[in-house]
């Protein structure tokens, strides 16, 4: 199965991307969704996670993300930890996801394709871009959040010009019915080179 990777920082549209090709047949696999659904249901992962943050990481059986948040933001040690404990499940998720479908190809949609090294999993990666204004203007408005706290979250990923290095294609999302047209055109490439 041919595997794509599809990042991009917040406020990208990398979910609009990825419902995109999602449409055109794409099987899409959200690895943030993913995430949450593994920390919340699997015993091994709760399990690590009590041992490691204590047992306030849930409330009457149910995963309390605000208290893991609060006890992994701006705390590099503790975010590794976390990493170590729920990337390796989500990348053994994922090839047992991929393995199960019947599309054209799959796509891994990752805020952290590259930082957390899920690249390795997908034989191409897509990066989707958009200027930071137009970026933050978007995200306000999703998320009621004020600018301050959206640069800050866009501080802490990782730059344009280093997806723009590292990803095997980029794609601008400005318009949407310029990106339309461009997503049409990347799923016949990936279509593509899935037969190859």
């Amino acid at each position: 199965m041919y595997k794509v990777g599809v990042t991009g920082g917040i406020g990208s549209g990398k979910s609009v991307v990825c419902k995109m090709l999602q449409e055109h047949g794409a099987a899409v696999y959200d690895s943030d969704r993913h995430a949450k659904a593994l920390m919340a249901e699997s015993a091994h992962i709760r399990e690590q996670l009590i041992a490691s943050f204590g047992p306030d990481c849930f409330i009457c059986g149910q995963l309390d993300r605000k208290y893991l948040a609060s006890k992994v933001f701006g705390n590099e040690a503790a975010l590794q930890k976390l990493n170590a404990i729920v990337h390796p499940a989500v990348r053994e998720d994922f090839r047992r996801w991929a393995e199960e479908q019947r599309s054209p190809y799959v796509v891994l949609e990752s805020a952290i394709l590259f930082e957390s090294g899920f690249d390795s999993e997908v034989d191409t990666t897509l990066a989707v871009m958009a200027p930071v204004e137009e970026r933050v203007r978007r995200c306000m408005e999703r998320d009621n959040a004020s600018r301050d706290t959206i640069m800050s979250r866009i501080s802490h990923q990782m730059s344009d010009d280093e997806l723009f290095r590292r990803a095997k294609r980029t794609i601008v999302n400005l318009r949407l019915d310029y990106l339309e047209d461009d997503v049409q055109q990347l799923h016949k490439i990936f279509c593509h080179e899935a037969n190859l």
